[in-house]
């Protein structure tokens, strides 16, 4: 079983930038596809940016070009750069093992997740 923390949210203005990371542990990390998702107020969880143990990505439309999602497997460490950042993007983000059945299924049990709130 993973445990996973999540860091690095915040307050910042439309346009402006942040870097989520997601400390993993527990279990070796190497071996997982790891996700980002986020839950906005009423609506479900949606996967944001996902990654492969070979290094494949894949993102939601809505972030595509603004995302990037990375890992440091030395540091079990798995990383969302977010730019450009958009009011509509304000939710608290999470980080998952995940596994790819069509779509990226969650694994683990979540983290307590971290809150991203862009506004003026």
């Amino acid at each position: 079983q993973v445990q996973l923390v999540e860091s690095g949210g915040g307050l910042v203005q439309p346009g402006g930038s942040l870097r989520l990371s997601c400390a993993a542990s527990g279990s070796i990390f190497s071996i997982y596809n790891m996700g980002w998702f986020r839950q906005a107020p009423g609506k479900q969880r949606e996967l944001v940016a996902g990654l492969t143990t070979a290094g494949s990505t894949n993102y939601a439309d809505s972030v595509k070009g603004r995302f990037t999602v990375s890992r440091d497997n030395a540091k079990n460490t798995v990383y969302l750069q977010m730019n450009s950042l958009k009011p509509e993007d304000t939710a608290v983000y999470y980080c998952n093992t995940v596994v790819k059945l069509g779509t990226w299924v969650p694994l683990s049990s979540w983290g307590q997740g971290t809150q991203v709130t862009i506004s003026t």
